[in-house]
């Protein structure tokens, strides 16, 4: 029986699978794995017995071997040392004046390279900053900068739902979300509403955007008014929770109609005039 581990290397990192053979490993324990960028120590955080859809035994690699004591004591090191070398690289920005906006460092399990995640306005020349970091800590630099979303996902954030934010939760890719969307879902247009703590537009509102989409496609278009046998109703608000239209009769009053309701008026109409049921706004 084939063992699949999960891995992650950082807590808001993507999760990746790997065969445990011949090791037997459990949830919580630490190995080591192969990569693009040589040896790193992972995290285990899920063990199963089948292989995940999308992927084939060929393409599971075996892990490299567990962690040992000096892996983790050399993990440790590698995390103090990135914090030693965030608050340097923030210091040599600040005195070389460059805007620019240091959000993380990233240390390679070897320390053969380290990588600098920033956010910025736009472009910036920071030749003379990967200099400074070289001259101290003697390996492979790499400055990277990163979206407001992916800042928001390293360093986390409360939403206006009071949880902590989905980025950093769970969400490994982001998917486009579109004012339309908020749009779909009846939700007031304002900035501060519909915005997370990175300042676009909520995650969340893709969430639920097929549930809205179907919900679209059974409703009749709002704002037009339709001739039923109790009369001309002009269909103002859907509500996709109680599965309902909310329509304008003749004498100016609203009523609430569950949609199957509704569904059979617009049948009993076509059947005692056939036809076009649909009149000019």
């Amino acid at each position: 029986m084939t063992q699949v581990i999960g891995v992650k290397f950082k807590d808001q990192g993507q999760v990746y699978y790997f065969q445990a053979s011949p090791f037997v490993v459990e949830s919580g324990d630490s190995v080591i794995v192969k990569t693009e960028e040589g040896l790193g120590l992972a995290y285990v955080i899920l063990v199963r017995d089948t292989i995940p859809d999308g992927f084939t035994k060929e393409q599971l690699k075996p892990i490299f071997r567990l962690a040992n004591e000096d892996d983790l004591v050399s993990q440790q090191e590698n995390l103090t040392l990135a914090r030693e070398a965030f608050r340097y690289c923030k210091e040599c920005i600040k005195n070389r004046g460059l805007d620019m906006k240091l959000v993380d460092v990233d240390v390679y399990f070897d320390r053969s390279k380290m990588i600098f995640f920033f956010t910025a306005p736009g472009r910036v020349d920071f030749r003379e900053l990967v200099k400074d970091l070289v001259k101290i800590y003697k390996t492979r630099i790499e400055l990277r900068q990163i979206g407001v979303r992916h800042e928001t996902q390293m360093v986390g954030g409360l939403g206006n739902c009071g949880q902590v934010c989905c980025c950093r939760r769970f969400m490994r890719q982001f998917e486009p979300v579109t004012i339309k969307m908020a749009k779909d879902q009846n939700l007031f247009l304002n900035p501060a509403k519909i915005s997370g703590v990175c300042g676009r537009l909520l995650c969340c509102l893709n969430f639920e955007q097929a549930n809205y989409a179907r919900f679209q496609k059974k409703i009749p278009k709002l704002g037009k008014r339709y001739k039923t046998d109790q009369g001309y109703l002009r269909v103002i608000r859907a509500n996709m929770f109680r599965d309902s239209l909310t329509v304008l009769n003749e004498d100016g009053v609203e009523k609430e109609l569950p949609l199957q309701e509704w569904n059979e008026l617009i049948k009993r109409q076509s059947r005692n005039k056939p036809g076009r049921q649909e009149a000019k706004s």
